[in-house]
């Protein structure tokens, strides 16, 4: 079977989307990274995908005048290189709805929380603050609700009395790297789909693997 081909969107320092270059670089992952797009041109990861011999682009959302036509053309970036799933890697815009519509159940993203808590930014003082045992990272689809799509995978880590958001942040990153590898082959090998049910929300289902099995556990 062919690999899956996926295309990462980053802004920043892209330390997942490294997570996702190791993981593809070996040779029976069933995956590999096809484009990395950047709405920045400064953006440290893009050095990442250099180095794997990835190709990148560079779309600077400043040259639009609206949020669609941004994601019109990065879409038709990621469908020239033939990416079968979009991958958000600390990418720092928010989409018009013709993007995740366009894209439905083919873009993922990971979010530094047990979502559904914790939505949004800042959302390490948010646990500190509301005094949780438990916080963590999940991998979801990507919908027009902000951090509100089907979730495919988490990793908890625990909060330690002594946090403080850079410290619980610093914890979360480490499972993270582990968790979006995981579920990018996990959708590489075909094993991910959308379980809907009358009067309930969707629900993600991964074939052949057990419920707890879409649980990182990190000390």
């Amino acid at each position: 079977m062919a690999k899956l081909k996926a295309g990462v969107l980053i802004s920043g320092r892209g330390s997942n989307l490294l997570a996702l270059l190791e993981a593809c670089a070996a040779a029976d992952f069933p995956a590999e990274i096809a484009l990395v797009v950047s709405n920045r041109a400064e953006a440290d990861g893009l050095a990442h995908a250099a180095r794997f011999g990835v190709p990148t682009q560079i779309v600077p959302h400043g040259d639009f005048a609206d949020r669609e036509s941004f994601d019109r053309v990065v879409s038709a970036a990621l469908e020239a290189a033939g990416v079968e799933l979009v991958c958000l890697a600390g990418f720092m815009r928010i989409f018009s709805p013709w993007f995740p519509a366009h894209w439905a159940n083919r873009i993922i993203n990971i979010h530094p929380s047990l979502l559904p808590s914790f939505k949004g930014l800042h959302v390490h003082q948010q646990a500190i603050d509301a005094g949780v045992r438990v916080s963590g990272a999940t991998v979801h689809l990507v919908t027009n609700d902000l951090d509100g799509g089907p979730i495919v995978a988490q990793a908890a880590v625990p909060v330690l009395p002594d946090d403080t958001a850079r410290t619980l942040a610093t914890r979360i990153l480490q499972a993270e790297h582990a968790l979006y590898p995981l579920a990018l082959r996990w959708f590489a090998e075909r094993r991910v789909r959308l379980q809907s049910t009358p009067g309930k929300p969707d629900r993600v289902v991964i074939d052949g693997i057990a419920p707890d099995g879409a649980v990182l556990w990190q000390a």
